[in-house]
Order: C-alpha cells, then structure tokens, then sequence
C-alpha cells in the first residue's frame, strides 16, 4: 500500500539499503528502473562503505557525493557538463535531449565541445573524453529528480501514515481502489498480517466506501464498503445509507424492503448484498434469505406503490400496512457453499477460504503457502502449492498447442499458473472441477513478479488421504 514501494523487488532494495536520509528514497525511486537498475548494488555498497565510490574527477565530487559517485539524475548530467566543459545551462539541457535521442550526429558535435571545454579548463583530454562517454551512458535513461523527488515525498508520507495510522490509511486506500479485486484481496491479507480485523459488509454498519470501526476490546478495524461488491451499485448504495441515517437502522429484512426505492434496488443487487453476508444481522441463514429475495422485491414495489398513491390511512399516516410474506423454510447452505457464494459476490474470500480446512493436511505435505513465496522466505524452485481456482483462461500457443493460465488463491493469497499441454491433457478436468488442488510446480522470479509453471496437478483430497496417519478404532468387548 505504499506508493511506488510495494512490489516484491522494490521492498528487497529497501531492506539492503536501510535508508536514513530523504535523498536515498529519491535515488531509489529513480534507480528502480530497467537500465539504472544496474547501479543499485553500487550505490548500496558505497553508502555502506563496503566500497568507495568514484567521482571521475575531484570537480564533480559535490555533483556525485550525496549518490555515492553513482550518477542518477538528469540535473546531473547537466550540472556535470557545466562545471566541467563550461556549457550554460541552456546548452547543458540541448545536451541532455542529445544524449536522450542518441542521433550519433548530434552526439558527435556534442562530444567535441564537450572535451574541448573540458580540456580548455584543464582535463586531460582522455579522461574528458572517458567521463563523457559515462555521462552519454547514463544519460539515455536518467531521471528527472524533480520529479523522483515528488514521488518519493509521497511514498515517504504514504509510509508514515501506514505505519502511525494504519487502520485510517487502509480504510482510505481500499476505498481508491475499490473497483480493483487483485488490489483489495492483497489489502485483506496485508490487515491480517498486521491483525487488523477486516469487518463483512452489513446493511446497518457499512458505509459506501471502508470506514474505520470501533470494536468492542477498544480497538479499530476496517468495515467493509457497500459499493465495494460486484454488481451492486454505488448510487444505490448511497441511496440505502441515506435511508438508514435519515431514518434510523433497518429492523428487518422487510423493513429494509418497505424503505428502499425499488426503481433504484433490483433482484441481482440484492442478491449479492445477501451472498456477500449484508443481511447476517437480520438472517443468518443466507439461503433462505437468497431464496426469498423474490419476495423482498415484490414486498418493495407495492410498498414503493402504497407510498406513492394518493391514499391516506384512516389515522391519517403514510405508513406501509402491507401484510409480511412468510420466508421459504430451507437449510443453510454447506460451508464450502457459503464461502464459493460470498467469493461471487466480492471477489475473493472474506470470512474465510476453503482451504482453512486443510492447513495440517498441508503441512504434512509439505506445501507452501504463496505469501511466503512472495515475501522471498521460500527458495525458487520445485515446490508444492496448494489453491481453488479462481478464474482459467484457455488458448493456444505459438507451436499450435494447447495451454492454460489459472488463477488459484489459497488462504494466503492469490496467484497464477502456467498450464503446458501436457498437464493440461491430464488435468483439464480438475482445473474445471472447483475442488481444491495440489499443483507440484516450478517457481521463478520474474521481473517484479514470478512465473509458476505446473508441472503435476491432482485433487487435494485425494493427496490428504495418502498423507492421512490412519485411523485407530479401540474395540473393548
């Protein structure tokens, strides 16, 4: 959640450089980049002093020192060529764009009046010609540090809000990316980390967007935003919290009915809010309320009809007097049932997953959970991973041959798998399946994230019941 910093690589950086000065988040922020990547070992060992940097020459020290002799920044670039070569800063900037362009002509012209400069103010003229060649080399891909500074303040003021207001800061940052599921799901997992309770959606305590909520130990947690569901709405989410602070909390299902606009509310809103768990104050037993939602609209449009027509009662009130249908009678939902119907409905699992149920199962088998990968506390390499799958894509590769990308979740995050026609041929079936899989697959960084490609996949069920230690029956008689 922190800004420009959040990526698995970034976070490792970080962890070796130690940054104690503002000016190192700048550098970072410029370094972190294909290209000046190359100079990051560099800078971390000069600003520890397991090396000494390097200044090409005693006039740029004050240029280089506060980036260990690492050049970095356009403004460089610029600064160099004008305390070394004697360029104004309107020519230092014509050769900045020069060197962005690498158009060899201009380069040429450039690098003449740069060692003649150079020379005519005392340097050796091989040496001015071996710093314009580092200069040219940087200069292709430096960065402008007005504006790594600018990003560096916030990712500094993100960082620090983070780690004095965190519950404050997560509630705002859900709430900008609510439309973003992979964004929200990897929040969730960054609250538990931290132990911050993420609260379920609910009809009478969420708002539009996360909001801060005292529990009752005194402490606070994130409560998750109405709009924030699938298909739900944000303008007839503020239309249902204008209702209840005008009006005070919804005392029941067919209260919350009687007092919405069912011109504003349809079957399929209400149906997610129930999915999503809204409704458990009310009804815990969401199937039942799942299976009456027909007569929740129903009940809402002729109260919407009773409110509007012209009829007053006897008493002399606008109250809706419209006989309560009676709920289907009908058992919950299974528990897996429960879970894989909130996950439709907000986009990964809230209350729980389906593989909390198999945690020891796991850890017999030696199967590792995703965020370790991520956080570097597993090695690259053959590994065991557990997940539902959340989402497949089919397709056809380059060769003709058939493959698949999966996205799999497992209680610790969520990732994907590459799928090649051979294990596709035997695993189609159980990729479709919906039940929790065992994937044997090869793990690798890549760029800022990893390539996981499966090599075996089987039914988790069945790889529990091998791993099982038996079962002792102690027969007395």
């Amino acid at each position: 959640g922190v800004f420009q910093l959040e990526s698995t690589g970034m976070r490792d950086v970080l962890r070796q450089m130690q940054p104690d000065a503002f000016e190192d988040l700048i550098a970072l922020v410029a370094l972190y980049r294909p290209g000046p990547m190359d100079n990051i070992p560099t800078y971390i060992d000069c600003k520890h002093g397991r090396k000494e940097p390097d200044y090409l020459h005693p006039a740029l020290e004050g240029i280089l020192k506060e980036t260990f002799g690492v050049m970095i920044y356009q403004e460089q670039v610029m600064q160099i060529a004008q305390t070394l070569s004697g360029y104004s800063l309107g020519g230092a900037d014509l050769l900045r764009r020069a060197m962005g362009k690498k158009i060899k002509s201009e380069m040429d012209a450039q690098r003449e009046n740069f060692v003649k400069g150079a020379v005519d103010g005392g340097v050796p003229e091989g040496l001015a010609g071996r710093v314009f060649d580092q200069v040219a080399k940087f200069a292709g891909y430096g960065f402008n540090k007005s504006h790594a500074a600018a990003y560096a303040l916030v990712a500094y003021q993100t960082a620090y809000l983070k780690a004095n207001y965190p519950v404050e800061f997560f509630a705002a940052s859900m709430s900008e990316d609510k439309g973003n599921i992979d964004k929200l799901n990897g929040f969730k997992i960054e609250l538990e980390r931290l132990g911050i309770a993420l609260l379920p959606p609910d009809i009478n305590q969420s708002d539009v967007d996360f909001t801060v909520e005292e529990i009752s130990n005194g402490e606070s947690g994130v409560r998750y935003a109405l709009s924030a569901l699938k298909n739900v709405g944000a303008a007839a989410m503020e239309m249902v919290v204008e209702e209840r602070v005008k009006e005070g909390p919804f005392k029941s299902l067919f209260d919350f009915a009687g007092r919405i606009d069912s011109g504003v509310m349809n079957k399929r809103q209400v149906e997610n809010l129930v999915r999503a768990g809204a409704f458990d104050g009310h009804n815990a037993n969401r199937r039942q309320v799942y299976d009456a939602v027909e007569l929740l609209i129903k009940f809402a449009a002729a109260a919407q009809t009773e409110r509007t027509s012209s009829q007053v009662s006897l008493f002399g009130d606008n109250s809706v007097s419209i006989p309560l249908p009676t709920l289907p009678e009908c058992d919950e939902w299974p528990a897996q049932e429960i879970l894989q119907q909130e996950f439709d409905a907000i986009g990964f699992y809230l209350s729980s997953h389906p593989l909390k149920s198999y945690e020891q199962t796991c850890r017999k088998l030696n199967i590792v959970e995703w965020a370790s990968v991520e956080a570097g506390k597993v090695r690259d390499g053959r590994l065991k991973l557990a997940g539902i799958v959340t989402s497949r894509r089919f397709t056809t590769s380059s060769k003709g041959s058939k493959m698949a990308f999966v996205q799999m979740s497992d209680a610790s995050g969520a990732y994907e798998i590459t799928v090649f026609s051979e294990v596709l041929a035997l695993g189609r079936d159980l990729i479709e399946s919906g039940a929790p899989l065992l994937v044997t697959a090869d793990v690798q960084r890549w760029n800022d994230g990893f390539r996981v490609t499966a090599q075996n996949i089987q039914p988790l069920e069945e790889a529990a019941a091998k791993a099982a230690a038996g079962l002792r029956v102690f027969v007395r008689d």
